[in-house]
């Protein structure tokens, strides 16, 4: 039986979402979600599934919304999970969102924005041509559009609306799950694996069409602080020690050709990503990334071995290396006897006439903290490219591939066995 799912409801919806502001905010770690407006799309969201006939909505203080779709035929298999966050990204402005649709695209430049001469352009985003033909959603340019991962709340919401109007469809039973704050990293913290209740799960948050991802980088967000000693400049001989000189030597230690602009696929790096302060101190914010987990061991030690070099050189305290590991590669979860779960993603996306395209994430996904967390959780496309920016887009085609991927996974749950 083929299960197609309905453009126009789909392309509705995902309008619908992104007209709500749901930016986050990393600065704010005192509050979750860190801004009002999640709350607001969180309530609107909740009363939706309520009203489409999920069981056991709930939507606890700080923004998180799970749902039960029961099992319909198949209570013997494994209880499959659906997650995805509702928030969007601070590196742009989040709305209000004015988007539009390319119309069966023709290929070459687009202008989104005539009146500020806004421009996308294929040299920049080459990738674009690939959908030539295709309508293609985008924002006027002066914001980004939000399918990270409002098109991946609209893939699982739908996806579950299409069980529930065809009840001839066997199936186990589903949970939905929608986050806050996945893009300030702290969405994890708060979900409750326990009362989710799956056997396994599936983020819906990857990029482009047929992406199936189960491996992440080992990521950490160590902070390096340089101490020095401030004097009159008129009589700073022999006296001063500038901070700002010890935090570029650093910058320069660092292996020239592992940074993230001279990187690709599983190599790792080192990232200075934010500096602060003048002669007394100054912070490095830095990012350390490998999908090896004894590189990733070996590059924040090289951390520790310069900070060494530099008290030899500088004095004793001038620098301090404040190690955070933020999350692991989930690689290591699922292949502790769960790659079933991926090759049921496989199978499904097959189905759904999508080509699997296993790629190794340069980033990290809360499925990475969740495998982590007792929930092997591998990462699915939503369709979308350009995330955490104005040039944003989303093949529709592409959008409704995922929702079909999904639906497909629901429904090939149900044959599994517990």
């Amino acid at each position: 039986m083929k299960m197609e799912m309905n453009m126009e409801t789909l392309v509705k919806r995902f309008r619908d979402y992104i007209s709500f502001n749901t930016q986050s905010d990393e600065e704010n770690d005192k509050e979750c979600p860190s801004t009002p407006g999640q709350m607001v799309l969180a309530k609107h969201l909740a009363e939706e599934l309520k009203a489409l006939g999920l069981a056991d909505v709930t939507l606890d203080e700080h923004g998180y919304i799970m749902a039960t779709l029961p099992a319909n035929g198949c209570e013997d298999a494994p209880v499959v999970g659906f997650i995805s966050h509702m928030d969007t990204s601070p590196d742009a402005a989040g709305g209000p969102i004015h988007e539009q649709i390319i119309h069966d695209y023709a290929g070459g430049d687009i202008v989104l924005n005539k009146e500020k001469n806004i421009i996308f352009s294929t040299k920049d985003y080459p990738g674009i041509e690939k959908y030539k033909g295709q309508d293609i959603m985008m924002t006027d340019g002066t914001t980004l559009l939000g399918a990270d991962d409002k098109a991946g709340v609209t893939a699982i919401v739908s996806a579950a609306e299409y069980l529930l109007q065809h009840p001839e469809i066997q199936h186990g039973k589903i949970r939905l799950g929608f986050t806050p704050d996945e893009e300030t990293g702290r969405s994890a913290d708060r979900f409750d694996v326990k009362a989710f209740g799956a056997d396994f799960a599936y983020t819906v948050d990857g990029g482009e069409l047929g992406g199936l991802e189960y491996e992440n980088f080992n990521a950490a967000n160590p902070t390096i602080v340089f101490h020095g000693r401030s004097s009159h400049t008129g009589d700073a001989k022999g006296k001063m020690k500038n901070a700002v000189t010890m935090a570029a030597e650093w910058q320069q230690m660092l292996p020239a050709g592992e940074k993230p602009e001279y990187t690709e696929g599983h190599e790792g790096f080192f990232h200075v990503h934010t500096i602060k302060g003048g002669v007394e101190e100054v912070t490095l914010g830095m990012l350390v990334r490998d999908h090896d987990r004894a590189k990733f061991e070996q590059r924040k030690a090289l951390l520790d071995d310069m900070a060494a070099f530099f008290n030899k050189k500088y004095g004793e305290g001038s620098v301090e290396v404040q190690h955070h590991d933020v999350y692991y590669n989930m690689l290591e979860k699922i292949e502790d006897g769960n790659m079933y779960i991926v090759e049921l993603a496989r199978q499904a996306m097959e189905a759904a006439g999508v080509t699997p395209d296993v790629e190794p994430i340069r980033g990290g996904t809360d499925g990475a903290r969740l495998s982590f967390m007792g929930l092997p959780c591998p990462n699915l496309f939503t369709g979308g490219a350009n995330f955490h920016g104005r040039f944003e887009y989303l093949p529709l085609q592409s959008l409704k591939k995922s929702a079909e991927v999904v639906l497909s996974i629901m429904v090939k749950a149900g044959s599994l066995k517990k």
